[in-house]
């Protein structure tokens, strides 16, 4: 994810144009990324804003190597076939999210401190005030 982490932006942000949502928190990692979104209200359609966010990207990355079950559903396989979402029911849940979310370098040992982790939505955090530098 991050060696083509422009491709994975311009995927977000495009997405981000056709289907909003607020980015709470978003960090991306190796091989994995974890987000906080707040969908607009009376809309609950995460799987359509994750399901373009993924073609978008994968149309502009080389292909990897695929398995014979990515060729049989037309995969190109970058992604996990699914995503886990958690609805947030609380401001302490959403909170304990984002904490988890962006300390996610940390516990995967690629940083010592989340701030060193350029993939990150902290840095937005910090500089809004959201996060203590």
């Amino acid at each position: 994810m991050v060696g083509h982490i422009d491709h994975l932006r311009s995927a977000v942000r495009l997405t981000h144009a056709d289907h909003p949502f607020d980015i709470a928190a978003w960090v991306v990692l190796p091989d994995h990324i974890h987000a906080v979104w707040t969908l607009p209200v009376g809309d609950c359609d995460y799987s359509k804003r994750w399901s373009v966010i993924k073609a978008r990207f994968s149309r502009q990355v080389t292909a990897v190597r695929r398995r014979p079950s990515h060729i049989l559903r037309r995969e190109r396989g970058i992604w996990q076939r699914r995503f886990w979402e958690h609805h947030l029911r609380t401001e302490s849940d959403k909170a304990d999210a984002i904490r988890y979310c962006l300390t996610n370098p940390v516990k995967h040992g690629l940083v010592t401190d989340p701030r060193d982790w350029p993939y990150s939505s902290i840095h937005r955090d910090i500089k809004n005030g959201r996060w203590a530098a």
